[in-house]
């Protein structure tokens, strides 16, 4: 049986990782540290019974993405941001490509966008992203191509650029 102790060492080890990848999701830094909140939540009252799932890296990994898309379904996820900014650290990398990026995921479906965030970002193969989200290879496979179409027409003749930068 898994305890407490595993639980912390499980999310202090796991919470960089499944930020990046709601940031991605999100594109929004406090939404993103929010959809990974609510993922260790919902993994700590899952946590003592899951001693059957083999990879709970995985596991937490699909919660996450399912709570983003549950989170996207629901009509009281309309939170808009404040006038003022607040203090943001610093990031390493290309600034330009990341905003490009950001705003190209923004035009996505949740569905289309955890497909690419998937598939992509995380490299994860179409069948094991079609497990995640509870669906088909095909429905990945279809998803996958229109969503890389629609962020070709978002960055249109800026990709070529944006790629060399």
């Amino acid at each position: 049986m898994r305890s407490k102790v595993d639980f912390e060492e499980f999310a202090l080890a796991r919470t960089p990782h499944l930020f990046r990848t709601a940031w991605l999701l999100c594109a929004d830094h406090h939404l993103a540290e929010d959809l990974v909140q609510e993922t260790l939540a919902r993994m700590f009252l899952a946590w003592r019974g899951l001693d059957r799932v083999e990879n709970p890296s995985a596991y937490a990994q699909t919660v996450l993405v399912r709570t983003f898309i549950s989170q996207r379904r629901k009509r009281s996820s309309t939170e808009r941001p404040t006038e003022t900014v607040p203090e943001k650290m610093a990031n390493e990398g290309d600034q330009t490509l990341r905003m490009a990026l950001q705003s190209a995921l923004s035009e996505l479906s949740p569905q289309d966008r955890a497909v690419l965030v998937l598939r992509f970002f995380e490299d994860r193969s179409v069948e094991q992203v079609a497990r995640d989200l509870g669906t088909s290879s095909n429905a990945v496979r279809s998803r996958t191509s229109r969503a890389l179409n629609r962020i070709r027409t978002v960055f249109g003749a800026d990709l070529a650029h944006l790629a060399l930068s």
